[in-house]
């Protein structure tokens, strides 16, 4: 699996001959051997002094626009006014040719290559009590809500664990688990330490900003 960064959310499966992979030293192999048939995309504001903040919606939204199906595009990656946005190289050329405006921000679009991507994510890490560990509880203590509002994104088929959705709130997600919610963001569920005087559990999560 490869995203073309660490730790990134979308990612492609290679499915490895056993051959190939005995070839190898420990058995693994280097995204450049496999040699994903995907790359980068920068988009960037025409005129940096007339730009408006974009979010991540609005560029998903733009390539969606183009007709280029979701299962094309990998994760997208902020990058001051820019984005860093990862797509099969099959739609690479549409979106480099097309994609002119987003908004009310004309833009331009132009490969890059994987090798220049550098990207680690900034954090927020936030600590709470919860009565146990339950995928209801860890949203409440994440997004700062009640947990019997923020349950209704799970029975929605809102909430992914490590890529997977998941639809029920009693799931016990395990430490270093990658907890995404479409429309409100990811977090990582990293430790879940003593108990509180009120005898609940203490637990650290890490929101991406």
């Amino acid at each position: 699996m490869f995203g073309g960064y660490e730790s990134a959310e979308r990612q492609m499966a290679a499915f490895i001959p056993d051959a190939l992979s005995l070839r190898s030293e420990n058995g693994r192999i280097s995204p450049e051997e496999i040699a994903y048939p995907f790359c980068a995309v920068r988009i960037s504001p025409l005129n940096r002094n007339f730009t408006e903040p974009l979010t991540h919606r609005d560029y998903l939204g733009a390539v969606l626009n183009l007709g280029i199906e979701r299962s094309r595009t990998g994760d997208i990656i902020p990058d001051g006014s820019d984005a860093l946005i990862l797509v099969h190289e099959d739609v690479a050329g549409l979106i480099t040719g097309e994609l002119t405006r987003i908004r009310h921000t004309s833009v331009r679009a132009d490969m890059v290559p994987l090798t220049q991507i550098s990207y680690t994510p900034e954090y927020e890490q936030i600590r709470g009590t919860v009565a146990s560990v339950r995928l209801d509880s860890l949203l409440s203590v994440a997004f700062t809500g009640s947990r019997t509002k923020l349950s209704g994104l799970v029975e929605s088929a809102r909430v992914f664990v490590n890529g997977r959705l998941v639809t029920n709130n009693g799931y016990q997600p395990r430490e270093g688990d990658i907890i995404s919610v479409r429309g409100l963001g990811r977090f990582r569920f990293d430790s879940c330490g003593g108990r509180s005087r009120k005898n609940r559990l203490t637990v650290m999560v890490s929101k991406y900003k």
